[in-house]
């Protein structure tokens, strides 16, 4: 599927939090992981600091993925910069520090990877993190194609467009609402995200009449990514990259 907005074809396989079940999560291990299987895009979160700075991160605490503690708005980026974010649940990987979006975007683009940058806004800062995050995202790659910026904030969202005009936004949700085509269409998203359980058939016409890509997560099964690619899902976003991975096309192709 060409993307008119964005200017390259959207990839069938997003690896999700950078590189998926094979890495400790939004981390820069899981971005070269990915990158080795042959994905070419992944999808990671975005959490601003106390200081304002954008990290890769999905919780609003520290502790289920790294072994820090306490909220990451709260914490300054000296602190962050020590996190170790894989000793805990990917001992294999200990050492494996959090990475800010900067660094992120400054691997993705050495790599050759797309991406989709998922704005998390902790409690109190969705506007703020749209700003910041879509300035930063757009200064970070002030040349070729931009990411696709996404959240379940709508707050956030139509901060970051007000912030970036021309940033291509995705709406996510659980499960769409009645009137999410008015939503989209009033934030100028280009993109729907939602659960594989919300895809039926009305939801994909309306989708597809109105030109907008249907991207679920977080789908890990291939015989499911097929029977949604023959639906007409546009792309996945994928913790099994290495059994759904772009490198295995046999298993997407319908």
């Amino acid at each position: 599927m060409i993307s008119p907005r964005l200017g390259w074809p959207l990839p069938r396989v997003f690896a999700h939090r950078c590189g998926g079940a094979l890495a400790p999560e939004n981390t820069l291990a899981g971005l070269r992981i990915a990158a080795r299987l042959g994905l070419r895009a992944v999808e990671f979160d975005v959490m601003l600091s106390a200081d304002g700075t954008p990290w890769l991160i999905h919780d609003e605490t520290l502790e289920r993925t790294t072994n820090g503690f306490g909220r990451v708005c709260e914490s300054a980026d000296t602190r962050l910069r020590v996190v170790d974010a894989g000793v805990c649940r990917h001992p294999a990987f200990a050492g494996e520090l959090l990475p800010t979006l900067a660094s992120a975007a400054s691997l993705c683009r050495q790599l050759g990877l797309r991406v989709n940058v998922e704005m998390k806004p902790a409690a109190g800062f969705e506007a703020l993190t749209g700003e910041v995050v879509a300035r930063q995202v757009r200064r970070l790659w002030a040349t070729g194609e931009l990411p696709l910026v996404s959240s379940f904030s709508e707050t956030a969202l139509a901060a970051a467009r007000a912030a970036v005009p021309e940033l291509p936004l995705g709406c996510l949700h659980q499960r769409p609402p009645v009137d999410w085509l008015v939503r989209v269409r009033e934030l100028a998203a280009w993109s729907l995200h939602c659960a594989p359980t919300s895809v039926d058939d009305d939801l994909l016409r309306t989708a597809s009449a109105a030109g907008i890509p249907l991207l679920c997560y977080t789908v890990n099964d291939p015989l499911t990514a097929a029977a949604l690619f023959q639906r007409g899902v546009a792309a996945v976003f994928s913790d099994r990259i290495d059994c759904l991975g772009e490198n295995q096309p046999r298993m997407i192709e319908t």
